[in-house]
This record gives C-alpha cells, sequence and structure tokens, in this order.
C-alpha cells in the first residue's frame, strides 16, 4: 500500500472506528437480480407549444401578454396595424354595394325581357341575349362577394389570439417591432401536458425491455417529486443520422407539477441481458475520501467503519462491488456515525 493510501487510512480511523450506534438511521445492504440499467440524460417538454409568428407584415401597435402570463384559449395577445387593410375592406365594400345595384337592375331588365318574349314582342336571340347579360352580372357580384370576404379574413390576420390556454414561455418582441410572416412573435405551452425527451444509442434499442418501467429523476424538483416513474414510453419510429440514436419520449404523471421545459432528467432504462445480482446501498451512506471509499455498518448496537469497494451509481443508490454482505445495515448519516464516541 503506497504512503498516500496509509495515511487516509489512518486519517478515518481518527474519526472512530467504533461506535456506538443506538440512534442511528439505518438501511440494508440489498440484494437485486435482473439485467442492466442504462442511464440517458434528456429534457423536459411541453406535450403542446406553439411558436406563434404571424400571417401578415405591419408594425405591432398591441402587445398584451409578457412571459410567465397564464392565457386562456381566444385570449387577445398581439394586435398588429391594420389601417391598410381596412382600408381595402372598406373598397371591397363598396364595391359590393355597386355590384350588387347593377345587378338589381340586371334582374329586372331581364324579367321585362321574358314578358315580352311571352307576347311574341322580341325575339329568342333577344331574350338569350338578356338572359346572358343577366348571368354574367350575377357572377360578377358573387366575385365581388368573394374578394370583399378575402379583405374581411385578412383584416382578421392582424389580431393574434391564444390558440390554447397555458403559459406564455418567451416574448421576443415588443411594441413598435415590425412583424413578419415567419417571424416569432411569442411561445405558448400547456403546462397540464408535459413529458420528458431522452436518446438512447441504437445499439441499446434491441435490449430495451419490453413493458418495463422507466424511473425518472428529476434534480430540479422538490424531493417528494424528484423520483418518479414514466406513466408512458414511447419510441420513435426512427433514428438520428447524425447522432446513431433514437428518441424516446416519456410521459410524466399528474403527480408531478412544479416541472418546467427544459429541465433536466435522468432516464434510468431497463436493459436485457445475463441475470446477475447486485449489491445496492443508499449513496448518502457513503464516505469519500479521496481514493477510498467506506461506509458505517451497524452491528449490535455498534457503528464499525468499514471500507468498500463501489460501482455504478444508479439514481440515489450505488452498487457495492466488495467489502458488504447482502442483509447489513449501513448508516445513512457517516457523519453522526463518526460523531459518536
Amino acid at each position: 500500500m503506497s504512503f498516500k493510501k496509509i495515511a487516509i487510512v489512518a486519517s478515518l480511523s481518527a474519526f472512530s472506528m467504533v461506535a456506538f450506534a443506538g440512534d442511528l438511521a439505518t438501511a440494508p445492504v440489498v440484494e437485486q437480480h435482473g439485467g442492466d440499467v442504462y442511464v440517458a440524460e434528456g429534457s423536459v417538454e411541453a406535450v403542446r407549444q406553439s411558436v406563434i409568428s404571424p400571417q401578415v407584415a405591419g408594425r405591432i401597435t398591441q402587445l398584451t401578454v409578457k412571459a410567465g402570463d397564464m392565457v386562456q384559449k381566444g385570449q387577445l395577445l398581439v394586435r398588429i396595424d391594420a389601417q391598410a387593410a381596412a382600408q381595402q375592406a372598406n373598397a371591397s365594400q363598396a364595391q359590393v354595394e355597386s355590384a350588387q345595384a347593377q345587378l338589381n337592375v340586371a334582374t329586372r331588365e331581364f324579367e321585362r325581357q321574358q314578358q315580352l318574349f311571352r307576347k311574341q314582342y322580341i325575339s329568342q336571340a333577344a331574350l338569350d341575349q338578356a338572359e346572358a347579360q343577366f348571368k354574367a352580372t350575377s357572377a360578377a357580384v358573387r366575385g365581388t362577394l368573394a374578394q370583399a370576404g378575402a379583405a374581411n379574413t385578412q383584416t382578421g390576420f392582424f389580431t393574434v389570439v391564444a390558440p390554447f390556454s397555458g403559459t406564455v414561455a418567451d416574448v421576443p418582441s415588443e411594441v413598435g417591432d415590425m412583424a413578419m410572416p415567419g417571424k416569432p412573435l411569442l411561445t405558448v405551452f400547456d403546462p397540464t401536458a408535459m413529458r420528458v425527451v431522452a436518446n438512447l444509442p441504437q445499439s441499446k434499442l434491441a435490449q430495451l425491455q419490453a413493458k418495463s418501467e422507466v424511473r425518472l429523476d428529476i434534480p430540479g424538483l422538490p424531493e417528494d417529486q424528484r423520483s418518479v416513474v414514466a406513466k408512458s414510453v414511447t419510441v420513435l419510429p426512427t433514428a438520428d443520422p447524425s447522432t446513431h440514436t433514437v428518441q424516446v419520449r416519456l410521459g410524466l404523471p399528474a403527480t408531478v407539477t412544479k416541472v418546467l421545459p427544459g429541465m433536466f432528467v435522468r432516464a434510468y432504462f431497463a436493459m436485457q441481458g445475463d441475470a446477475r445480482s447486485r449489491l445496492v446501498i443508499p449513496a448518502k451512506a457513503v464516505i469519500q475520501r479521496t481514493e477510498l471509499e467506506a461506509v458505517y455498518v451497524v452491528d449490535k448496537g455498534r457503528a464499525l467503519l468499514r471500507q468498500v469497494r463501489l460501482g455504478k451509481a444508479t439514481g440515489d443508490t450505488v452498487e457495492v462491488l466488495s467489502g458488504l454482505a447482502a442483509g447489513e445495515q449501513v448508516a445513512l448519516d457517516p457523519v453522526a456515525a463518526a460523531r459518536l464516541r
């Protein structure tokens, strides 16, 4: 053993190799069976999120919301200057009125020509000409009405409303900015439907256990919501050609209420493989001093400091490769165990 390691062991011995542990909280060394676990890093995203852009160009005259505001479906969000569009709509309406007046004249004229034809005062050709004039005027009116409807619809594009109820995530625009089609005005997401998105290497996809639970660890949440089980697992049927990974969407249960888009998440996937047993203990029970790892083993009311060799950490637990046996009790607060004399 090197001089450095001897010094480390000596310093640990100074803590108190044997301590009375009547009031210490303990946890058992648990033996687990099954395949491996793959840990993937992911992030939270909203199932429904919309980046809202205008359909027309114009200057922003009103902005009614800011980032973090709650909005209801149909609520006014942005108003764009619509003076030119309103004038166009008024002009189209005037054309409609003119065309309808012409249609009234053409209708009465066609009715007179029909009466004259029944009395044999005019020829069939004259009647046909009057009917053609009436139909042409009717078609012109329909075209003018369609143009007026399009102009009125165009004026509606100058007011932007919420497509669904949710929360405003970002407002990159300000009053006075020029709105352009395709340029984002704001982003809205629905906080009631959230999911986690993680990527699995294509080499791991075949080992993924069917219908197995996927545990999620969300460090940014309170302790009671931090570790949850995904309510649904959806593997997308395509792979990313640049990273050779497959996206997996993991539904969050309704009990998770304070999650936000973009939060960091660890997802633990159960992999198929040769069944083997492993020993695990809570990670907080481990004392780490540079190269040395140890735990306090509680036995017959005493806490004994014991060196261990650890393996892979999974969430709040860590695998023990050597130094402990299944069923032994370890102190959850090694600092408190060290203070006992």
